[in-house]
């Protein structure tokens, strides 16, 4: 499939943000991005993509995204389930991370819902860059196109960002065994088990970014579409993501 061929649905509800940088990185590229309203959508049906942006969806009452989810779910769930088993990419970015973590897609074990992103250990809004490790970036179709071991600088803005996982530490472990953790928070001489500043939530094993088992549902804190031109002295950035993405969609489909 050609690049200027794909298009991309990037959904939002009251309270997202970060939608327009998400269309304005899409477009940048070639693809056809559409913002669209819950209130307004009708069917994934011409979509090869489906996009959830940051911000406060619903004020974030309850739990962060857990009412956008539950939103999602009522509407077109079903169809969800079906557009992820046929291989299409789903991507969530900060509060997209937490509303796929309350819809069961990530860590996508098949088990339902297994993990929640709960209060940042400082007990505050966490709003600065941070440094990431890609881990294992050839698992997911998001992040394929970044070498293992390549550090970026990503900027992270979040109150809830703590990825808490059912079976504990023992699951943050055997999720990174299996090649669905894509990326840590590190500090600057790139130590996976830096603490506060640098892992700005307390997530275990300094977790900033996962994908399911398939690579195809993927989920982070930090925001690649806030540095698309910029993310480390070697050519790697923001745009890397958006970029990995569309190739896997022009390859697969």
């Amino acid at each position: 499939m050609r690049t200027e061929d794909i298009n991309v649905c990037i959904l939002r509800i009251e309270g997202t943000n970060n939608e327009q940088e998400m269309y304005d990185a899409f477009k940048r590229l070639g693809a056809q991005p559409s913002l669209v309203h819950l209130n307004e959508f009708s069917t994934l049906e011409g979509f090869q993509c489906l996009m959830l942006p940051g911000g406060f969806s619903a004020g974030d009452y309850i739990r962060a995204g857990a009412i956008f989810a539950s939103r999602i779910r009522s509407t077109f769930g079903d169809e969800l389930s079906s557009f992820v088993k046929d291989g299409y990419p789903v991507g969530g970015i900060c509060n997209g991370f937490q509303i796929l973590v309350e819809l069961g897609l990530l860590p996508g074990d098949g088990q339902g819902v297994t993990a929640c992103l709960a209060r940042n250990d400082s007990a505050r809004f966490e709003c600065r860059h941070t440094i990431l490790k890609a881990v294992s970036p050839k698992s997911c179709a998001f992040t394929h196109l970044i070498p293992e071991g390549e550090r970026l600088i990503i900027p992270s803005a979040h109150a809830e960002g703590k990825l808490l996982l059912s079976g504990g530490s023992q699951a943050a472990l055997a999720l990174e065994k299996a090649g669905q953790v894509l990326f840590k928070y590190v500090d600057e001489a790139g130590d996976e088990n830096a603490g506060y500043p640098w892992n700005p939530n307390g997530s275990p094993n300094n977790i900033a970014g996962i994908c399911n088992k398939k690579g195809n549902v993927f989920g982070m804190m930090p925001h690649p579409e806030r540095t698309f031109f910029k993310g480390n002295e070697h050519g790697y950035s923001g745009k890397t993501f958006f970029e990995s993405v569309l190739a896997y969609i022009g390859e697969t489909f």
